[in-house]
């Protein structure tokens, strides 16, 4: 008899000194079998939450990588790191000096908001089809285009040169690595990363996350509902059963207006997270205002 598939999300605290793909084969180690994914790569320096999905929760990973991070790290002021952060080979800057806590303020400020950032040389990003790192470590010149990305807080907690600790809530694709870079380039003193920590992703929250040493046991109690992968979706409950049934099937469906909800009543065209009456996500589909119509994007629940 076939293993019923598991789904749901599990929030690990990924270690310092492993890669996340080596982090995700942990996890298959629980669940064998599987064939887990995960949102939003740490870097091997890194450590902190990394949200990974079983089963039908793969297919939502795009919606969590689109949430907002938060992330407290150490950044190391006066020398520049090939790499961006401590691993790479360090080049001290000569005749630095000690840069005033008021100087450091006011330049973290010029970083905030909607702006252009490029990835480091270093990094995951595809050139031509090839992975950066690959073309960096063999000392071929890369150019990498900037990304705009978005930096909506970012706070000085601690500052004793050439240490700052700094706490940056980020959007999508953004590069604490680049951040520190390009914060020291704007010092004139060089920047790095020393440290870094990933503390929450949407609502996944690091004090929520579970070790790599916990057993298999503890990893199932852990798992979290596929639902919470589209938290930030508006979401739509689907009360009459024949149109869930045929919701499920990948019908499109027209929804007469006794059926609507309040907040769909006020809802523009876009993406709903549709569940049924019992609480369970039955798909992602594109509300359609003008005529009335949910279009299955990605079916969820298959009906039995």
């Amino acid at each position: 008899m076939p293993q019923e598939e598991i789904s749901g999300l599990l929030v690990i605290n990924k270690p310092h000194g492993m890669t996340s793909r080596e982090a995700v084969d942990c996890v298959q180690d629980w669940f064998p079998g599987s064939r887990p994914g995960h949102a939003g790569t740490l870097d091997p320096l890194a450590t902190g939450v990394l949200v990974v999905a079983l089963g039908k929760a793969t297919r939502l990973l795009e919606y969590i990588q689109a949430m907002r991070k938060v992330y407290r790290t150490t950044i190391y002021l006066g020398a520049r790191s090939a790499t961006d952060d401590a691993e790479g080979p360090i080049t001290p800057t000569p005749n630095v000096q000690p840069v005033p806590m008021e100087s450091l303020q006011q330049t973290l400020s010029r970083f905030l908001g909607e702006q252009d950032q490029v990835p480091p040389a270093y990094s995951a990003v595809k050139v031509q089809g090839r992975r950066a790192w690959k073309a960096a470590r063999r000392q071929q010149n890369v150019e990498l285009s900037p990304r705009r990305v978005v930096i909506y807080r970012s706070v000085l907690l601690a500052y004793s040169w050439p240490h700052a600790q700094l706490e940056v809530e980020c959007g999508r694709g953004t590069y604490i690595r680049s951040l520190a870079r390009d914060l020291g380039e704007a010092l004139g003193c060089g920047a790095y990363v020393e440290e870094l920590t990933r503390l929450r992703v949407g609502p996944f929250r690091l004090e929520d996350a579970i070790p790599l040493t916990a057993s298999p046991g503890e990893a199932r109690s852990a798992l979290r509902p596929i639902a919470e992968a589209v938290a930030e979706l508006p979401r739509f409950v689907l009360e009459d059963d024949d149109r869930v049934h045929r919701l499920s099937l990948g019908q499109r469906l027209f929804v007469p207006q006794f059926l609507w909800s309040s907040q769909l009543a006020k809802q523009e065209s876009g993406e709903l997270a549709v569940f049924d009456r019992r609480g369970q996500l039955i798909a992602i589909a594109h509300w359609d205002a003008q005529r009335h119509e949910l279009a299955p994007a990605k079916v969820l629940a298959t009906d039995k």
